[in-house]
């Protein structure tokens, strides 16, 4: 049989977005195959590696039984090639291997407010004619787990296709291949390799302050690319300006562009991205679910794609479908560990910077509306996340005793009943709140 059928027989094994995102990219190499291994190329190194660990043997069993022979699959990187093989097309030769997640791109990016202006910025200089042009260079900053990578990497798939040289590293991938060419004395080949990029994507680059021999480096490369009208996008837990341990004339040259920071998303878009997620890996929450899971976690997308994968695994394991009382039987442990770290002060601080008020003016007597509406969520808030009783909470806000307490509590209640975006203000500010127990 032609070896390449296999692949559209593994098809029937495979859902369809998943034989889209991975399988449909290989192309059969006819020339370096044998009788006793066939070799298939992928697009780039990560693909390359990831469907050699998670395919290869499926593919393997397939073409035995299919043919009769017994034959090992190889996948490699598109750009690998050997010393008997024929030229390649000039774009290939340009196009560089990196570690790129497939699964990254613009289209599997949930937009909402607190990234919209990091996306538009990465999505706008995506384009041909654009690139290294238009904003040069982009420095993205936000929490951990909040889109940062999905969004350089984004960029870096759109410019593989478009046949340009990428280099995506960590500012750890960056250190160590520099140590590297230290100990064999190649640091001609280190600086060759990144300068001559099309495209430069440094992830946490705020690790990068560890020696000045390293900064020197990097600030030779980064200028060298900026001259050469390469694109350089980075991205950062802080702003330039914030940076520990960078250096003045560095920090310069990062804020000399386009700053976009990512902030913790608002609960319309954490019930998107949660949805998202679920139809990616095929996992069915009802919306009940998919509110609890976005309303009790905090922002950290990375770890709701995990407890989404924690829920689908153990429900299939033990037969069960996955409804909300099982869901927060499995969370428990999750929010309980972080609850033990909130403190009334942590409620007070938030809920009054949401609205814009003094915390003395929101512990004080004062009857104005929106003061009476901040101390009731505090005082609600404060008796779902705390341990503190309605007699302790009546001496925080000075009130006369529990029974004031009971009736702010009834009366927020009633309030958010009749008022749903309210009541999403208030999972919001529960949400943050849980995010700073954590830090």
């Amino acid at each position: 049989m032609d070896a390449s059928e296999i692949l559209n027989a593994l098809k029937k094994d495979l859902r369809e977005e998943e034989y889209q995102n991975y399988i449909t990219h290989l192309k059969f190499n006819e020339k370096q195959s044998k009788a006793d291994s066939l070799i298939f190329n992928a697009p780039n190194e990560f693909l390359a590696k990831f469907i050699q660990s998670k395919y290869a043997e499926k593919l393997a069993y397939i073409y035995e039984v299919q043919s009769g022979n017994k034959a090992k699959i190889f996948i490699q990187s598109q750009t690998h090639k050997s010393k008997n093989s024929a030229k390649i097309d000039i774009a290939h030769i340009k196009m560089q291997s990196t570690i790129l997640n497939p699964s990254f791109t613009f289209d599997s990016f949930v937009v909402g407010g607190s990234n919209q202006y990091a996306y538009a910025t990465c999505k706008a200089v995506s384009q041909k004619d654009k690139l290294g042009k238009l904003y040069n260079p982009i420095f993205i900053y936000g929490p951990t787990g909040l889109g940062k990578t999905h969004l350089l990497q984004a960029v870096g798939n759109v410019c593989l296709e478009m046949g340009k040289k990428v280099i995506y590293a960590t500012s750890e991938n960056f250190i160590n291949d520099f140590n590297s060419h230290i100990i064999n004395k190649t640091m001609d080949k280190f600086q060759e390799k990144y300068q001559n990029c099309d495209v430069l994507l440094i992830d946490d680059v705020q690790f990068l302050g560890k020696t000045d021999k390293i900064q020197e480096k990097f600030f030779f490369i980064f200028n060298e690319i900026r001259d050469q009208s390469g694109q350089i996008i980075m991205t950062s837990d802080n702003p330039p300006n914030m940076l520990k341990g960078i250096t003045d004339r560095l920090k310069s040259r990062f804020a000399n562009g386009i700053i976009a920071d990512i902030t913790p998303p608002q609960l319309e878009t954490k019930i998107a991205i949660i949805r998202k997620k679920c139809e990616f890996n095929e996992v069915n929450l009802s919306n009940e679910i998919i509110s609890y899971l976005a309303t009790a976690m905090g922002d950290n997308i990375r770890e709701i794609e995990g407890m989404i994968t924690n829920l689908n695994a153990y429900s299939r394991l033990i037969n069960q479908e996955i409804s909300l009382e099982f869901a927060k039987e499995m969370m428990k442990d999750h929010i309980k560990e972080k609850k033990e770290n909130i403190t009334i002060e942590d409620i007070l601080s938030i809920v009054s910077k949401e609205f814009n008020l003094k915390t003395s003016d929101i512990k004080s007597t004062k009857r104005t509306q929106n003061i009476v509406l901040a101390r009731r969520i505090i005082i609600f808030l404060a008796r779902e996340l705390t341990s503190l009783s309605m007699p302790q909470l009546a001496v925080y806000f000075e009130m006369k005793d529990h029974t004031a307490i009971s009736h702010n509590i009834k009366k927020i209640n009633e309030i958010i009943e009749e008022d749903h975006n309210l009541k999403n203000k208030i999972e919001e500010l529960k949400n943050k709140i849980l995010i700073k127990s954590q830090s």
